[in-house]
């Protein structure tokens, strides 16, 4: 049998080069995993107690909220009051997730109708492209391969082919790790109420940032409240990723569209999960810079391996990854057949650019969730294949 709507996704491209990981370790090969963005610290010791603790209470087995408990719910706004002095009513303006690609997905279908037009980043997490594709809508493309610009937005908004619906933005980046101010997010409000577009700010990598940087929440800006939402995840800031706790924020209208959808869908995640919630939110905040100076020396120890041994790559300031175009000499293979190359010959699995959308090609983006000394191992397993030069893998 075929069904239309799975036939319009092309194939998870990421997908295959962790099949071809899986394969080598069956046969024995001691592959590196820099691959998928899968966090790899455990997760905050007073949090998952907290979540033992709950399920062992009966009353917590039973069904949850699909909006997400009020407690929660409260934690929530109070973290964006203390780390963005942004005031978020309870109600109306947070609702709870099972994880952001959750969140993201049913708010699409809940905002857009068939043939709506959405400018996304390109290239971006593969699901900011495909949850339109998959609700019927049209993702026009902000062509942006290491950094996006308001010109590259208004660019795409002349050449969508009907005005705009939404935009769909995420900093700091994932998978090109740039990172903006509170003046660039200023020009995006102005714009979206200029054409009258929503905006939805996936926020995931709020607190991993380096260097100095503080990553601005769109929510800050005034008059966003009034066009916006934002996307926020515990899965990188905590180290939770397999617990999908997520939350969306912001315009009223946006909030009560998704709350209607979810209520038909679910009825919220395991009761026992957004208790530990509450508790990663309001007591362990203090565990988030140990995991931020794990990821920083990790970026550390790639990047400058990398360019030890010829590859020029730029150190992010935030997320878990870096995102290094391909050497020429190997440009004109494509970032799927070079990852293959890593993989075979160098046994490094990262993912290819081209996995974020056609204008990631000539790209790769590596996840920092090794350690540092399998990060050396790594930097050497590389640098075998840029010795060795191009090769069909």
């Amino acid at each position: 049998m075929k069904f239309s709507r799975p036939q319009q996704l092309p194939p998870y491209i990421l997908g295959e080069i962790v099949r071809m990981m899986r394969e080598a370790r069956k046969q024995g090969e001691d592959v590196i995993n820099l691959g998928m963005g899968n966090p790899d610290l455990p997760t905050p010791e007073p949090i998952v107690e907290k979540m033992i603790e709950a399920t062992r209470k009966p009353h917590n087995h039973r069904y949850s909220l699909s909006r997400g408990i009020p407690n929660l719910r409260r934690s929530i706004c109070n973290w964006y009051r203390r780390h963005h002095d942004v005031k978020l009513d309870v109600e109306s303006q947070c609702i709870v997730t099972m994880g952001a690609k959750e969140g993201l997905s049913h708010l699409i279908l809940a905002i857009t109708e068939p043939g709506d037009v959405v400018l996304v980043p390109n290239p971006s997490y593969p699901i900011h492209i495909y949850s339109m594709v998959i609700a019927g809508a049209h993702p026009e493309p902000i062509i942006a391969t290491e950094s996006l610009t308001i010109a590259d937005i208004e660019a795409a908004i002349q050449r969508a082919p009907k005005p705009p619906k939404g935009i769909l933005l995420s900093f700091p980046s994932n998978p090109t790790g740039q990172t903006i101010d509170k003046e660039f997010f200023t020009q995006v409000i102005a714009l979206a109420k200029q054409h009258n577009m929503w905006v939805i700010h996936d926020f995931a990598y709020a607190h991993l940032v380096f260097d100095g940087y503080r990553a601005p929440s769109i929510l800050e800006i005034p008059g966003a409240l009034d066009v916006a939402v934002e996307i926020t995840s515990l899965s990188k800031s905590h180290s939770m990723p397999g617990w999908r706790v997520g939350f969306v924020c912001g315009n009223p209208d946006m909030v009560a569209a998704l709350a209607k959808i979810k209520s038909y869908y679910d009825y919220g995640m395991f009761q026992p999960i957004q208790i530990a919630a509450i508790v990663a939110l309001d007591q362990c905040e203090q565990y988030i810079d140990g995991i931020v100076d794990i990821y920083k020396s990790r970026r550390d120890e790639l990047c400058d391996g990398l360019n030890r041994i010829g590859w020029n790559v730029a150190k992010p300031n935030a997320t878990m990854f870096v995102w290094a175009k391909i050497p020429e000499p190997f440009q004109s293979m494509g970032s799927m057949e070079f990852c293959k190359l890593l993989l075979n010959e160098g046994k490094v699995a990262a993912s290819p650019g081209v996995g974020f959308g056609e204008y990631g090609e000539g790209y790769v983006r590596f996840a920092l969730v090794e350690n540092e000394d399998r990060i050396q191992q790594a930097v050497q397993g590389i640098k075998r294949v840029l010795r060795s030069g191009p090769k069909k893998s």
